[in-house]
């Protein structure tokens, strides 16, 4: 073998190395291992999305190989991506999450039987994300809402329960983003059971007023999707159903 030779298959095997080294560093962005759990173990009735948890505990592999990759994620590998790619991230991760920590102490009537007087359960650092031991809270509070200033993700991010935001029947992927955080708006504003126009009365989800300060103009954000002309200005809060979001 002449020496030309000899460096054709060193560059070969240096590309191979590189490309297998790559493919192991490498996030799979459409989130496919989700998107398949999802399509097994979720279902829209009456509008509502519900989740079959009693089958995900039984069956958890594809959840556990997803939450696996999460958590495999570096800092700095999350700092690489682009903005949507990181948003998308975060939000399937929040959801993601918090379907691991209803099967782990499934069976649960609600996801706030599963805190105590001392920590609810959104407090308890029960996974790993970007090198630490992270919360359901520190997710949402400390760096979604924190690094995005996205309003939207409210109707994204979902905390297991039948007056939350459906969870999507899509997880989010950074090419759509946009298209699927209006969506998701859209569709839970003009949800009756969780925003409605009754008389001169606009009754509204407490998710409005538990995060108002996150939409600037609260009434104008809604009033832009409202699929009718709303005229009035007074608003009455729902009364929240914490009950769990089941498919049963």
């Amino acid at each position: 073998m002449n020496l030309q030779v000899k460096l054709v298959v060193v560059k070969m095997r240096i590309l191979l190395l590189f490309l297998y080294s790559f493919s192991l560093y490498a996030f799979d962005h459409n989130h496919t291992d989700f998107q398949n759990l999802l399509d097994k173990n979720l279902k829209v009735e009456k509008k509502q999305a519900l989740i079959n948890y009693r089958a995900i505990k039984k069956s958890p592999l594809l959840l556990e190989a997803y939450l696996k990759k999460l958590s495999s994620v570096t800092t700095s590998q999350y700092d690489s991506w682009n903005r949507e790619q990181r948003l998308a991230f975060l939000i399937n991760a929040y959801n993601a999450f918090t379907i691991e920590l209803i099967i782990r102490n499934y069976p649960v009537k609600s996801i706030r039987d599963i805190g105590t007087f001392f920590q609810s359960p959104w407090n308890k650092t029960f996974f790993t994300l970007l090198d630490k031991k992270r919360s359901l809270d520190w997710l949402e509070h400390k760096k979604i809402r924190k690094d995005f200033k996205e309003p939207r993700i409210h109707f994204a991010v979902v905390c297991a329960s039948m007056s939350c935001p459906n969870l999507q029947t899509k997880v989010f992927v950074a090419k759509n983003l946009e298209k699927q955080l209006e969506s998701a708006a859209i569709y839970f504003i003009n949800d009756q059971k969780k925003n409605t126009v009754i008389g001169k009365k606009l009754y509204l989800s407490k998710i409005f007023k538990w995060y108002g300060s996150d939409f600037q103009d609260m009434r104008l954000f809604i009033k832009r999707r409202l699929s009718e002309d709303v005229k009035t200005e007074e608003i009455e809060w729902l009364d929240y159903d914490w009950s769990l979001n089941e498919w049963k």
